[in-house]
């Protein structure tokens, strides 16, 4: 009584035809033609002329190119072999023969049988050279050895293939770096009553934030600067009366995070100009174009944006373009906004490659805009990168003390970021904090849409440089105190009257809001102990919170003026949205002092003071701290 297994040989081997010597010889041949064929790709493209355009090669090439991955290749391996053998159109077997992992033909038939039956049928090939026999199970001892990337199967290539290495795709690599600093401590009123910071309204931080949300990952604790998400909306502040370039408006409202403490809310709206009064604007596209930006969310984005860009501009307007990789370069002429084909083609032009030599980059960039110049204009460079200076200057400091240097010259200069990987956001900080500018970071063209369009002129015309804001806490009704963000723009007490320090600036319509918590005397949130030998509280004006202080200068100015205005004890109001942004960008931050309140506080609270949203930015947020919560339950 015969098993199944060798009734399956015999008709397997019934339906084989004979071996035929001479086709045997012409097998060997094609054989060595195949393997010589094969070790010529490995170099690079060759001519495809000399092979089989259709038939049993090319439904090999397919099924091989399907094996995307090492593991995919080991595992179907023997397969690959037995197709091999199966599908030769000249009915004779190529058998691999090489010294590892022997088979007997026992185990061979019951484990050939088996992938068989594991594995999915192989492709239907159109047009075989002859009618295809039963498969048939080798009687000799056949061996097979796992891939190895850029070796046959066996050592004679008249009786081996190749099996090719899949494409293998690499990582882009981060060497992202992010602006920032501890978060602020709480500090006791008494030993320092005086808080003193520059004014920022950068809004890179929030869409850094936002794009790492919605690619599924909780963003960097350094990318999280908590005043540029809270800055990155808008409030409803009243504007400024009269000639007046600001307005501040102040609110006191209950700490949603700890009932010990309350939020003190410092809101400044900057006046609006008009379109139609403005000055005329010399812009100069500062465009990174080195081989880190040819990602499709750089370049090609830029590109869109600026295009997006260009329909806010007037006939009066100029537009010039320098580009930088391995040297910079003038890539357009100033050339009138009207000429908007000519920018457009420019634009288009562009391609990404060579190192970055940002350093040259700036030079030519400071120099055409220098040429541009004339009384009464406003000019700006405007940078686009990803913030990598790999040639030239390429340390922040160094990048610090030049751009300082080339702002006397009245040109203002702002950064755009693009992409992730290796965005060096230290980079983009020190430009546009010294070099009287902002920075934006766009990963959509809806980012471009608010940056250079909704809100262009704020961003190209300024109405204040230099604005300092400097908060005295009376000790007689504040115990302690913290600033929420605003940890790189820290100065100085004595910083704050000295003019030739470098500070933030407003543009037309800007907004700012700055947020601090604090501690009213007697509360049972006090963290800090009573010194022994302190100085006992002055009494002051029991009806003064604080005194607030902002010195700014007028566009061009050598000189600051100075607007002071006591902030009430008595005031009071209603926890806003940026409390609700506020607590969200600390939770990021880790909750150093928010305790307990968590991403879901959060978003009931951003619901709760949700408010008018005509472009749903707020709807945004609160999807992303839903998005926050989620990742961080993972």
């Amino acid at each position: 009584m015969t098993d199944d297994l060798d009734d399956l040989k015999q008709a397997m081997n019934a339906a084989t035809p004979r071996p035929d010597p001479g086709r045997r010889a012409e097998n060997i041949a094609l054989a060595q033609k195949n393997f010589a064929d094969l070790q010529g790709s490995r170099s690079g493209a060759r001519p495809t002329s000399d092979r089989p355009s259709s038939g049993l090669w090319t439904g090999v090439k397919i099924m091989l190119n399907t094996l995307t991955s090492r593991a995919a290749l080991t595992a179907t391996t023997a397969v690959v072999a037995v197709g091999l053998v199966m599908l030769s159109p000249l009915g004779e077997r190529l058998m691999p023969q090489a010294p590892d992992f022997p088979f007997t033909p026992a185990v061979e038939r019951e484990q050939a049988a088996t992938q068989l039956q594991k594995v999915s049928p192989a492709p239907v090939l159109a047009d075989q050279a002859m009618p295809m026999a039963e498969p048939q199970i080798a009687e000799e001892t056949m061996t097979i050895t796992a891939p190895m990337a850029g070796r046959s199967m066996a050592s004679d290539p008249a009786t081996s293939f190749i099996v090719a290495e899949p494409p293998m795709i690499q990582p882009e690599s981060d060497t992202e770096a992010f602006a920032n600093g501890d978060t602020n401590p709480v500090q006791v009123t008494i030993e320092n009553p005086l808080s003193t910071f520059s004014i920022d309204v950068d809004t890179a931080s929030y869409a850094v934030v936002r794009n790492s949300l919605t690619n599924g990952q909780l963003p960097p604790r350094d990318a999280v600067r908590v005043e540029e998400m809270i800055n990155y909306f808008t409030y409803d502040y009243p504007a400024p009366e009269g000639d007046a370039a600001f307005r501040p408006t102040v609110s006191l409202s209950q700490t949603p995070w700890n009932p010990g403490t309350r939020l003190l809310q410092i809101g400044i709206q900057g006046a609006t100009l008009d379109p139609a009064d403005r000055p005329p604007l010399n812009l100069v596209f500062l465009i990174d174009t080195s081989g880190s930006m040819e990602d499709p969310r750089k370049l090609p984005l830029l590109k869109q944006s600026f295009r997006l860009m260009l329909g806010q501009l007037r006939p009066e307007d100029q537009v010039a373009i320098v580009t930088y990789a391995g040297s910079a370069g003038q890539v357009l002429a100033p050339t009138s906004a009207s000429e908007r084909s000519t920018i457009l083609n420019a634009l288009e032009n562009l391609a990404a490659g060579d190192s970055t030599a940002g350093q040259a980059g700036l030079q030519q960039a400071y120099a055409t805009a220098a040429a541009m110049a004339q009384e009464g204009e406003v000019s700006r460079v405007i940078l686009a990168t990803d913030g990598d200076f790999n040639v030239g200057l390429s340390d922040p400091e160094a990048l610090k003390d030049y751009i300082a240097d080339k702002r006397e010259s009245g040109t203002y200069l702002s950064v755009l970021g693009f992409g992730r990987g290796n965005l060096d956001d230290a980079t983009m900080q020190a430009l546009a904090q010294n070099g009287n500018g902002t920075a934006a970071y766009i990963d959509t063209l809806s980012e471009a849409q608010k940056v250079l369009v909704d809100q262009l002129t704020g961003a190209l015309f300024p109405i204040a440089d230099d604005a300092k804001i400097q908060v005295e806490f009376n000790p007689a009704q504040v115990a302690e105190y913290r600033l929420i963000g605003y940890e790189t723009r820290a100065l100085r007490r004595e910083d704050f009257n000295n003019d030739a320090v470098d500070a933030g600036d407003i543009g037309a319509g800007h907004q700012v809001t700055a947020i601090y918590e604090v501690t009213p005397v007697g509360s049972p949130a006090i963290l800090n102990d009573t010194l022994r030998y302190a100085t006992a509280p002055a009494t002051g004006d029991s009806d003064e919170l604080a005194f607030l202080r902002i010195r700014t200068k007028a566009p061009g100015a050598d000189e600051s003026t100075l607007l002071e205005q006591p902030i009430s004890a008595d005031i009071t109001g209603d926890a806003s949205f940026a409390t609700a942004v506020a607590g969200f960008g600390q939770v990021l931050r880790g909750g150093t002092y928010t305790g307990d309140w968590s991403f879901a506080d959060a978003i009931a609270l951003a619901n709760a003071t949700k408010g008018d949203d005509p472009f749903g930015y707020r709807a945004e947020a609160i999807q992303l701290m839903r998005l926050a919560e989620s990742l961080s339950a993972q």
